[in-house]
């Protein structure tokens, strides 16, 4: 599958001062795949060391981290020469082997013109256990497919090309805006995880995509264990269950667990946050930047890994998805809420790949807005809703006490519209985040 990421490997390989790439992202998004697919095409060798099924080669990395001694060493093991330039090395799973990523720093200051990739599925939890050493890697994101990648997984190149990006002013023409919210439908159902996609796209069957989704959320169901002892099974798994009906809902413990104490439901939750199937959206008073320096830390809502997961989870009918005749109705509009957090996150978040949304409680007027992004150095609310301009109560309360967002953005099944008296900005539910 073409990947966003591909462009940026590309651009890494030929950077001078290159540091060692990590990628991180839950199971299952692609990772393998990706790094595989880019080594064969632009290296004259790859080597690649599994440090989850190949556990013997864990002792190369116990003593001395000198990193002409371990390349000879992984060079006997895998009977290849590494060769400086025409060589892809490649550590998968490597937080099975926390010696191996302290090893990144001396090849990047012994041996920079290297070019060494490492990727985890669970890599969160190695990262909070080792003295990892700050600026002497570059870390990247991928997560599941978003919907331009799978427009072109699914064939609809063209569709693709005609997605509007937030500087965007001109409406889409009325068939491509109509074919794209078909699409957009068939998305919210199957998703972004690659496995689903690639089953779609061979069987054209949502039955077959299901049994995937069911799958993927039994494989998740046995890691919660693996880097956890004494973790209360019962419970993280009732929040996992329970978290994916909560996407568009401020977080209140009791409310996921009542039986269970607060401190269980924490816990829980952020093992879910480790594992990367759930994102915190974080509450801001949006009072400059950047958001994260005004944030309260019990104030947060979440989404979910996948939009494709989340449905599954929750129960959401295929049937009732692509004949409800307003998109946004569908699962009082937690869907896509859902779907545009993740295609936020495929930009680079709100800011520095987090999400951020702003929440007035007042009792006599509270407020809440879905999400707020930086672009172009200014802050922009954003609303996932329907309706008449007047009525965005929220968003007019946000402008009004916020001078300096010069526009809010609305997403809906609505094509592209400026109104000028109002300060909004009508888009599509598909637009890209970026601004060109």
């Amino acid at each position: 599958m073409k990947r966003l990421i591909d462009r940026l490997f590309v651009t890494w390989k030929d950077q001078k001062g290159r540091k060692p790439l990590v990628i991180r992202g839950a199971r299952q998004v692609g990772k393998t795949y990706s790094i595989e697919h880019f080594g064969h095409q632009y290296f004259d060798s790859f080597v690649k060391l599994d440090f989850e099924l190949e556990k013997s080669i864990h002792k190369i990395f116990e003593g001395d981290l000198n990193v002409d001694k371990l390349l000879l060493q992984i060079e006997a093991a895998y009977e290849q020469r590494i060769l400086p330039g025409k060589t892809l090395l490649f550590f998968d799973e490597i937080q099975e082997c926390p010696r191996a990523l302290l090893a990144l720093r001396y090849f990047y200051e012994h041996m920079s013109e290297l070019h060494i990739i490492a990727a985890g599925s669970l890599l969160e939890f190695a990262l909070g256990d080792i003295a990892f050493p700050v600026g002497r890697v570059q870390f990247e994101w991928l997560r599941p497919l978003g919907f331009m990648e799978f427009l072109i997984a699914t064939g609809h190149n063209h569709l693709a090309e005609n997605l509007p990006h937030l500087n965007t002013e001109e409406a889409v023409p009325s068939l491509i805006h109509e074919k794209l919210l078909e699409q957009l439908r068939y998305y919210f159902l199957i998703g972004g995880m690659p496995e689903a996609v690639a089953v779609f796209t061979e069987t054209v069957s949502l039955t077959e995509v299901m049994k995937i989704h069911k799958s993927l959320a039994q494989a998740y169901l046995q890691d919660f264990a693996k880097y956890k002892k004494r973790l209360d099974r019962d419970c993280i798994e009732h929040v996992f269950g329970q978290i994916s009906r909560a996407v568009g809902k401020r977080i209140k413990y009791t409310s996921i667990y009542p039986e269970k104490r607060i401190e269980k439901i924490k816990e829980s939750l952020h093992i879910l946050e480790l594992c990367l199937l759930i994102q915190r959206v974080h509450s801001s008073y949006a009072q400059g930047l950047p958001l994260g320096v005004d944030t309260s830390s019990k104030v947060f809502k979440t989404i979910f890994l996948d939009i494709g997961l989340m449905q599954h989870m929750c129960g959401v009918q295929a049937i009732h998805l692509l004949n409800e005749k307003n998109i946004l109705d569908v699962y009082r509009g937690a869907l896509a809420e859902q779907f545009i957090g993740q295609e936020i996150l495929v930009y680079g978040g709100s800011e520095n790949d987090r999400l951020y949304y702003w929440d007035r409680p007042n009792k006599s007027s509270s407020a809440e807005i879905d999400y707020l992004i930086v672009r172009e150095g200014k802050i922009h609310p954003v609303e996932v809703k329907s309706g008449n301009p007047a009525r965005l109560k929220s968003m007019h309360i946000f402008l009004n006490e916020h001078p300096y967002s010069d526009k809010g953005l609305v997403l809906s099944e609505r094509n592209i519209k400026i109104d000028q008296k109002y300060h909004l900005k009508f888009m599509p539910l598909y637009t890209q985040w970026r601004t060109n």
